[in-house]
Formats: structure tokens, C-alpha cells, sequence
């Protein structure tokens, strides 16, 4: 990874009914907002929040959304390809995307390279309650290298689940990028953010949605850029704009804890159990629940 500035933008999507016209109306301002922020921050990597081109409720049956979007690389893609290119920057994407099958729409991230070309794509993995009525699921890991160091991907409800960036950090990913438009509290957002940088000595860029969805949800922003100790480096406020942030290799497992004098001794990687993983690994992927109620009561 070689010393780069970052930035998590963030963005309200077109309120109202979700049309053609205001998919395009949200890729415009997308690509407007990339072209302010670069002018005002030289960020090198910039990373949208989750469902860009639409907002994260759709608000429409599953086959209109289907008809709305592309393939990807594709229209719901191109303008940011187009500016990635004319700002040569890395820019990761995130938008639903057209399957094969009419009623399959995937929620991905998509990873476009200073020339405009797609890198790389994730679909989302883990869905949140209810997004299972519009999105299938995913079922891979996406790390790509790129000239600014091996960056993973992921999006929003994955923060949740520790496995899903330990598997990118042990193939090496440098930097994991969590594009959302998160349903719960700031306190679980930044909460999620830093421990999946911390548990793994990464830098994680998490770009939340603001403002109102199609279907009449609230987003509050606080986009954050976390260090591999767990610090803190940017944070955006609830309105639209950006966080950025220099991310400079060097000190990034400086210090213990951030501010201290005292320096870093231990790697949460090298120092797994992983005779302890090895016995349990069945364990790992055995089904289970929490044994409380969900929703509260007895």
C-alpha cells in the first residue's frame, strides 16, 4: 500500500417515487459530488455509499428494479467509470445490479480504476431483514489489487459479521471499503466500523447514506475513515459532503493506542490461535441463534 488520501462521500438520494429519471438525477449528483470532493480534497480513493443509483428501500416490486438497473459494468455504472477516467481516481461504486434472470437484482459494490475500468465487484453477502424481498444474496470474497495497495470490499449489514473481513484481511487487503445506508444507531455504526479495522489491523472507509430513501427512510450520515488501531481520522457530519482522510502506511500500527507514545506489539493476525481455529472450525459454520428473543419478551 503506498501513502494515498481517501474520502467517504455521502449523499441523499432523489426523494419520490424511484424512476428512470431519478436514477439518473442520483448517478449525476454522484458524479458531481465526486468532482467537488476531489477538487477539494486530491483524494486519490473515494468510496459512495450503499445503492447510490436508487437510495436502499426501492419502494417497487422486485422485477421493476429489475428493468430500472443493468449489468455491470453497464448504464448504472458508465458516468462513474466516465469521471473515475477524467479525474483519475479510484472510485468504489456501489448500486443494485441487473442478473441474468429477470427478478434477480444483486446489492453490489463495484470497484472502478483510475482509466474507468471495473476491477472488481461484490455482491452483498449478508442482508439486512426484509432486503431479501428485492436482493439475492452473493456468495464471494472480492479483494483486488490495485496501484494504491490490496483493497477489499464490502457493504453496509456485512459489517456485522467479523468473519467476512477476517477472510479479506487474511488474503490481504490492506483497506476494506463499507459502502451503507445503515438502519440502526451511530453508536453501532461506529461501533461495527472500528472493530472490523481494529479485529484485523485494516483501514476501513464506511460511506453512510443520508437523507430520505424512495420508500421514506431516514439515513444520518457520520461516514467514517478508521486506521488499523481503531482510530478515528475523519468523520462526516449528517448532511451531504465527505469525510477524507491521509492514510500513510507508515504509521499505521504506530502506536498502541491512538495518542499514546507507547508503540504497537502485537498483530491480531499473527498472533490467531489457529490450532485453537483448526479444532473448531465446524463450530464456525454450525447453525445457531441467539438464545434471547428477538423483539424482546419470554
Amino acid at each position: 500500500m503506498r501513502s494515498l488520501t481517501a474520502a467517504a462521500l455521502q449523499l441523499a438520494p432523489h426523494p419520490g417515487p424511484l424512476t428512470a429519471n431519478s436514477v439518473a438525477e442520483n448517478l449525476n449528483r454522484a458524479v458531481e459530488l465526486i468532482e467537488r470532493c476531489v477538487g477539494a480534497t486530491g483524494a486519490d480513493l473515494l468510496v459512495l455509499p450503499e445503492a447510490v443509483t436508487t437510495g436502499f428501500t426501492p419502494g417497487i416490486p422486485v422485477e421493476d428494479l429489475w428493468d430500472l438497473m443493468s449489468p455491470v459494468p453497464g448504464p448504472t455504472t458508465e458516468p462513474v467509470q466516465q469521471a473515475a477516467r477524467r479525474l483519475g481516481v479510484h472510485v468504489v461504486h456501489c448500486t443494485y445490479e441487473r442478473g441474468e434472470e429477470r427478478g434477480v437484482v444483486y446489492n453490489s459494490a463495484v470497484l472502478i480504476d483510475p482509466a474507468g475500468e471495473v476491477l472488481g465487484v461484490y455482491r452483498k453477502t449478508h442482508l439486512f431483514p426484509g432486503e431479501r424481498e428485492w436482493v439475492t444474496p452473493g456468495d464471494s470474497v472480492t479483494v483486488v489489487d490495485t496501484e494504491l495497495g490490496r483493497i477489499g470490499l464490502s457493504v453496509c449489514f456485512d459489517g456485522d459479521f467479523p468473519e467476512l473481513f477476517r477472510i479479506q484481511a487474511v488474503r490481504g487487503a490492506e483497506i476494506i471499503c463499507r459502502p451503507s445506508a445503515l438502519l440502526r444507531s451511530a453508536d453501532i455504526w461506529e461501533l461495527t466500523t472500528r472493530a472490523r479495522a481494529y479485529d484485523n489491523h485494516v483501514y476501513l472507509i464506511g460511506a453512510n447514506a443520508t437523507g430520505t430513501d424512495p420508500a421514506g427512510v431516514h439515513y444520518f450520515g457520520n461516514s467514517l475513515i478508521v486506521t488499523p488501531t481503531a482510530e478515528v481520522v475523519a468523520r462526516a457530519a449528517s448532511h451531504e459532503g465527505w469525510a477524507a482522510a491521509r492514510l500513510d502506511p507508515a504509521d499505521a500500527m504506530r502506536t498502541l493506542t491512538p495518542g499514546s507514545d507507547r508503540a504497537q506489539t502485537f498483530d491480531h493476525l499473527a498472533e490467531r490461535n489457529l490450532s485453537l481455529l483448526d479444532k473448531h472450525q465446524k463450530d464456525l459454520i454450525r447453525q445457531a441463534r441467539t438464545p434471547f428473543r428477538l423483539g424482546g419478551g419470554s
